[in-house]
């Protein structure tokens, strides 16, 4: 008899666990984010983060090559409007972590989601699971911070900006993905965003080509800030609701503080730790409600 029929990479992801992926997610984003930190010095945050984009189309360009696809004018807008949140979110977060530690910013940024989930889930678990990840937010993030410091102030600001374009991206992500061309979608959004931020980039861009150092760090920037944890991000968003996703991203606090720990020398502090507990906590909570589960992505 013959054997059972081998199983595709895109089954093996989906067999995977949600949490498990997110914490896969999570890592790969912060170690990109640990490399971008090394490139401030070279190029404005703006222009590390047009890379990051640009190089992460490239990329899906030449696997997916969406234009073999008929394309509506809707889903070429839905498309357009994911690309811009992306592009925004990650533009606005390596503003942040310039001026602020990588693991009070995503924890800053963490509000984004958090409002996503009070504002779309359904009976009391995401609710209350939302208030205690919001209680750890603000213990993580908040109570370390010198607001008399004009810098850390404007940190504060663009990093709860970056969480409001992570809220949009979330929303706009669920629309993709359930529109059954994810991963092609996600090619052409990456498009509009890198084609959106040009302008912002177009004068210091060369930077990147300065010595084989620099490219290989921009490199690694945008395959695992871009290419890898944006993939993942649509498997889970095929198979979610936008209330259970968000709280699940409440594990990225503590994954980018692992990531600070390990490659910026940057430990936490007691209201650090208080906080990574609650957040914890809601992630439990939050994952036992259930739910409808969106289609899951189908790849043609």
């Amino acid at each position: 008899m013959p054997g059972p029929a081998p199983r595709t990479p895109g089954a093996l992801v989906r067999a995977i666990p949600a949490p498990l992926l997110v914490i896969l997610s999570g890592l790969s984003t912060y170690v990109g984010a640990g490399f971008a930190v090394a490139l401030f010095g070279l190029m404005p945050s703006t222009t590390v983060a047009w890379w990051r984009i640009t190089i992460g189309a490239l990329v899906l360009l030449a696997w997916r090559r969406p234009w073999l696809r008929h394309w509506s004018t809707r889903s070429l807008a839905t498309s357009a409007a994911f690309g811009v949140a992306t592009a925004t979110m990650n533009v606005l977060f390596y503003a942040s972590i310039e001026l602020l530690p990588l693991g009070t910013v995503v924890s800053i940024e963490f509000l984004g989601p958090v409002i996503v989930a009070l504002a779309t889930g359904r009976g009391w678990r995401p609710r209350v699971a939302g208030v205690m990840a919001l209680a750890g937010v603000v213990a993580i993030g908040g109570l370390g911070l010198d607001m008399n410091d004009p810098v850390q102030r404007l940190g504060i600001v663009v990093a709860l900006a970056a969480g409001g374009a992570w809220a949009a991206y979330i929303l706009t992500g669920r629309a993709v993905a359930g529109a059954g061309a994810g991963l092609d979608s996600l090619a052409v959004a990456s498009v509009a965003g890198s084609l959106f931020y040009l302008p912002l980039a177009v004068t210091t861009a060369g930077t990147a080509f300065v010595d084989p150092p620099t490219f290989l760090r921009v490199l690694g920037v945008a395959v695992m800030s871009t290419v890898v944890p944006y993939v993942i991000d649509q498997v889970i968003l095929g198979r979610l609701r936008s209330d259970t996703f968000s709280l699940l991203q409440a594990l990225f606090p503590a994954t980018s503080l692992l990531v600070g720990v390990v490659m910026l020398a940057q430990l936490p502090n007691v209201w650090e730790v208080v906080g990574l507990v609650l957040v914890s906590a809601a992630v439990a909570l939050g994952g036992t409600g259930g739910g409808d589960r969106a289609p899951r992505l189908r790849r043609q």
